[in-house]
């Protein structure tokens, strides 16, 4: 057993201000770590959007410890995922599955966890452009030629993730070939009560789900060009890995509604046509990461979640890795500061027990897509062990 005297409290930066940022800053201040800071590149208040997410038991038990309620952030009662088989416009059965967890939204998810950020801890508006590192750990880089050293960095910035820029640069994001239209109906259940998929054909797939608003929360996946997308959105996939309201063009409008009203049956296509405010995301991936933890003068740097890999949607494994990775490396960095256990074997051992798992859903996403006729044959897609 190690008996030398714990460290000092580390200095501990986490970069990204969406989901899994403040899910790993609550944890850290749950645990006692005191020295966190929350770096989100955003402006405070600024306008943000996201769809529907699917939590797992593990990810859900996490939320528990934090005291958050699945009463703030479960959209609806029903733990039913429906199938609706369709021939024609007209459906022609439904299959209901129980999933193995709960729906949330991004928007309920969020709120939940910002609101138990103190304000002290979070820095809206604060990007990071660069880290470096001085004798006792990294220094974080940010506009303006602000600097600021710690111990510990935590990447959390998502798929457009700056730390892994710079940390892992060889690994690049790629086009899968397809997109998510994403709306909300502005109508009151609208005939769905459940999480419901709608295949109408190869190559198109429809989710629904009813949420707060009322309303009806809904991703429409259709294959596209890198070519069409620059002319829908005004930018290449790569370049614009999130569309806003305001960059979906005429074009794109009328492509979705052509969509819709070729292959959707009457009400879902009627809810299509109902959202005036619409966004889009492009799916796309991303070669396996082969580390997750990166030394730094004498602390470390680390990728979560989405920065460190993002997976395709139809997975439903996203933000539960990052929910799942962030607990485990409190638990490491816990360790450290109670018994002085060794933080570099730590966090190897984290690595060890994670890349694994986001290999495996990396690999995972492209066959599900493959049997969905979405994006590129996952025969064509090279895969790195």
């Amino acid at each position: 057993m190690n008996h030398q005297h714990p460290p000092a409290p580390p200095r501990i930066a986490v970069v990204g201000g969406s989901l899994t940022g403040p899910m790993a800053a609550l944890l850290l201040l749950r645990a006692g770590f005191d020295h966190v800071a929350v770096y989100d590149a955003a402006p405070g208040g600024a306008p943000r959007h996201g769809g529907l997410i699917g939590l797992a038991d593990p990810a859900l038990d996490v939320l528990d410890r934090l005291g958050i309620g699945q009463e703030e952030f479960v959209a609806f009662g029903s733990q039913y995922a429906v199938q609706m088989s369709v021939r024609e416009r007209a459906v022609t059965g439904t299959l209901a599955q129980v999933y193995p967890g709960r729906h949330t939204t991004w928007t309920l998810l969020h709120h939940a966890l910002a609101t138990r950020l103190p304000r002290h801890v979070i820095h809206s508006g604060r990007r990071v452009t660069g880290i470096g590192e001085a004798g006792d750990g990294p220094v974080l880089r940010f506009t303006r030629g602000r600097r600021r050293g710690f111990d510990v960095v935590v990447f959390a910035d998502g798929r457009a993730s700056t730390g892994r820029r710079l940390l892992d640069p060889g690994r690049r994001l790629r086009y899968a070939g397809y997109v998510a239209h994403r709306g909300t109906a502005p109508l009151r259940h609208g005939g769905v009560r459940e999480f419901t998929s709608v295949q109408p054909c190869p190559g198109v797939l429809l989710n629904l789900a009813p949420v707060p608003g009322p309303g009806i929360d809904w991703s429409l996946y259709l294959n596209t060009t890198a070519d069409q997308y620059a002319s829908w959105f005004g930018a290449r996939p790569d370049e614009r890995l999130f569309v806003l309201p305001e960059h979906v063009s005429a074009l794109a409008y009328a492509h979705v509604d052509a969509n819709a009203d070729t292959w959707l049956p009457a009400a879902q296509a009627n809810l299509v046509h109902a959202t005036a405010a619409r966004t889009a995301v492009p799916v796309m991936d991303i070669d396996p990461p082969r580390r997750m933890v990166w030394p730094v003068g004498a602390g470390f740097a680390v990728l979560v979640g989405d920065a460190l890999a993002p997976v395709r949607p139809h997975t439903a494994r996203g933000l539960n890795n990052g929910i799942e990775q962030v607990a485990d490396l409190v638990a490491v960095l816990r360790q450290h500061r109670r018994y002085g256990a060794d933080l570099a074997a730590g966090l190897d051992g984290w690595q060890r027990r994670h890349l694994p798992v986001v290999h495996a859903d990396l690999a995972l996403g492209p066959r599900i897509a493959g049997r969905l006729g979405l994006g590129a044959r996952p025969d064509r897609i090279v895969e790195l062990v």
